[in-house]
């Protein structure tokens, strides 16, 4: 239960509602504990008024049943009061507590670097934050409360019996002893069996989230049977764990209900033979089974919170793995100081080598990107061109080398405000599900965007006249990732949402590879006023893209093998040379097709 200690603070955080549950959940029993010896003050004042031959023996059996079955009710009734409150006060801490720890799991996500999400499913991500902190919430909820009853229920049921008679008490405690070692070792087995349950759940999650995502990719191929079959030997995979932890739960009950069975025996056996002898009454028997049998529940359930708490200390593990998973980058250094580009970006003998697979993208890359100026980057695929975008943005930081900005260390400043200057259009475009209107003013640093301005930046991405053709214009709805739009229109609303930010420094990462060369011409003509004072990297694999560009440079094999403008690289009849011949080429026999 160790990873369990972790949500201690929130047991801090709300010790007002747990203190009040747990006064509720004793008064509740106090009540409850009464109720058997009203019963026997029944059996035992009916007996002796029957015993007695009295003339009036009927009308005084009825008044006396009136009046203690009245009791009996009333102390019936005061318990589901109590019970009520203790789940008003404990439960609902439950969901306060599910509630604040699922937003610390989604701020922990917020922060954590690009790294972690390149090594961690996305269906993984998703078991953790929803499955996960269900099962923890069971704990903090239904096995808190049922636990404290257990405590103070035992606790009260225990004085009254041995107060009563405390040989039969001995007797009838007897089975408890088998019944404690028994939850020790079937304790340590659940908790192995729920660890598996819930790593295979995780797998599933995420074959099932690839699935939907890749769906267009899985019919065109024809592999719906293959990814079905997959997803079925995962799932009786699943089911054959789930099945192993329930044969465990299945066994484990009725153990206790057969412990607390041979309880109820020995008291009837041991309380016959001592009413026989006449050192106890009738109704002491009847008082001590309904004790025995009270306490059925609260041992049966031993067994249920016992299985919660393995299920919560498994899932918490893993919650907590994340939560204490340190981002790779320092968002906030320099917190209180702007961040100012008013000169240049200048790498300097930078490299980058991926942790994870050992490959090294970039090679003792020196570049100086002065302000104002349009740079373009080329290069074969595997090149290093969207590792350099990563290390601008500060996704990732370099492995040798350092990136200044105004000669001030990038790694020193502050991240947000970083990234507050510039406007990003990722080669993988990713669209919500949302409104296109939405879509493009996410990028906004500002909250009032006139309607005005968002169809000036859609014009200026050449994707206006294209939705002024949906019938709901801006107001249309896209599907999960913008599914119901084609490739080049995702690219360009990518676009849109990177130029209404008005950032200081555009970086377009292979943004215009979906879009045919007439719609790539209108767009970079369109966006060369928002291009002016500003500083714009351009990465491409196509020179038509980039040939404006004040500085071009060539990359390959995460080196920088060439730099100049687009005349100065053909003269060189390099690289950069042949991919234009190449290009042009290609350009040549498509305008020939009809």
């Amino acid at each position: 239960m160790s990873s369990l200690f972790y949500l201690n603070k929130y047991l801090v955080k709300y010790k007002w509602r747990l203190i009040l549950g747990t006064i509720f959940i004793f008064i509740s029993n106090i009540f409850f504990v009464q109720q058997p010896e009203i019963l026997s003050e029944a059996i035992n004042t009916i007996s002796g008024q029957l015993e007695s031959g009295e003339e009036n023996t009927r009308e005084l059996i009825l008044k006396t049943a009136l009046t203690l079955s009245g009791l009996y009710m009333l102390l019936a009734v005061l318990k589901g009061v109590f019970l009520f409150l203790t789940r008003q006060t404990i439960i609902v801490m439950s969901r306060f507590i599910e509630y604040d720890l699922k937003n610390e799991i989604y701020d922990q996500y917020q922060h954590l670097s690009f790294n972690f999400y390149k090594k961690n499913a996305t269906g993984d991500l998703m078991n953790r934050i929803s499955e996960d902190v269900s099962k923890v919430r069971m704990y903090l909820g239904p096995g808190i409360m049922y636990t404290i009853n257990l405590f103070f229920l035992f606790g009260l049921i225990l004085y009254k019996m041995i107060s009563k008679n405390p040989e039969l008490t001995l007797y009838v405690l007897l089975p408890l002893p088998i019944m404690s070692i028994l939850i020790y070792f079937v304790s340590r087995v659940l908790n192995k069996k729920s660890e598996r349950v819930q790593f295979q759940q995780s797998l599933l999650s995420t074959i099932v989230q690839e699935s939907f995502s890749g769906i267009r990719v899985i019919k065109s191929h024809v592999k719906e049977k293959q990814v079905e079959a997959k997803f079925n030997r995962e799932a009786e995979n699943y089911k054959r764990n789930s099945m192993n932890l329930a044969k465990t739960n299945a066994f484990f009950m009725p153990t206790i209900i057969l412990l607390i069975g041979i309880s109820t025996i020995l008291t009837i056996y041991i309380g016959g033979l001592q009413a026989n002898a006449g050192t106890i009454e009738r109704g002491e028997i009847a008082e001590f089974v309904l004790y025995v049998n009270m306490l059925t529940w609260p041992f049966a359930s031993v067994g249920w919170v016992t299985s919660i708490v393995q299920h919560a200390s498994a899932s918490q593990k893993r919650i907590t793995e994340f939560l204490k998973e340190k981002p790779d980058l320092d968002e906030n250094a320099n917190e209180d100081k702007s961040v100012v580009f008013s000169e240049s970006i200048n790498l300097n003998n930078v490299s980058l080598t991926y942790e994870n697979s050992g490959v090294t993208a970039l090679n003792g890359i020196t570049l100086s990107i002065k302000k104002g100026q349009t740079i373009g980057i080329i290069g074969r695929t595997g090149s290093g061109k969207s590792s350099l975008a990563y290390l601008l943005m500060r996704l990732l930081d370099p492995t040798e080398g350092k990136i200044e900005i105004d000669q001030q260390e990038l790694a020193k400043l502050n991240l947000e405000r970083w990234r507050h200057l510039l406007g990003y259009v990722p080669q993988e475009h990713f669209l919500f599900s949302d409104s296109i209107k939405n879509n493009i003013i996410f990028g906004a640093n500002s909250d009032e965007i006139s309607d005005e301005e968002v169809y000036e930046y859609a014009k200026n991405a050449g994707i206006h006249e294209t939705i002024m053709h949906f019938p709901e214009k801006y107001d249309t709805l896209l599907g999960e990732r913008g599914i119901n739009l084609s490739g080049g229109q995702k690219q360009r609303l990518s676009i849109a949402r990177a130029l209404i930010k008005k950032p200081e420094i555009l970086l377009f990462d292979d943004c215009l590879s979906a879009v045919d060369n007439e719609t790539e011409e209108y767009i970079l003509q369109s966006i060369k006023s928002d291009l002016t004072e500003k500083t714009a990297i351009i990465i491409s694999h196509r020179i038509s893209s980039i040939k404006y560009a004040d500085t071009i440079i060539v990359l390959d094999e995460g080196k920088l093998v060439e730099q100049g403008n687009h005349k100065e690289l053909l003269a060189q009849k390099g690289i950069y040379y042949d991919t234009f011949k190449r290009q042009e080429i290609q350009a040549k026999e498509e305008n020939k097709k009809p």
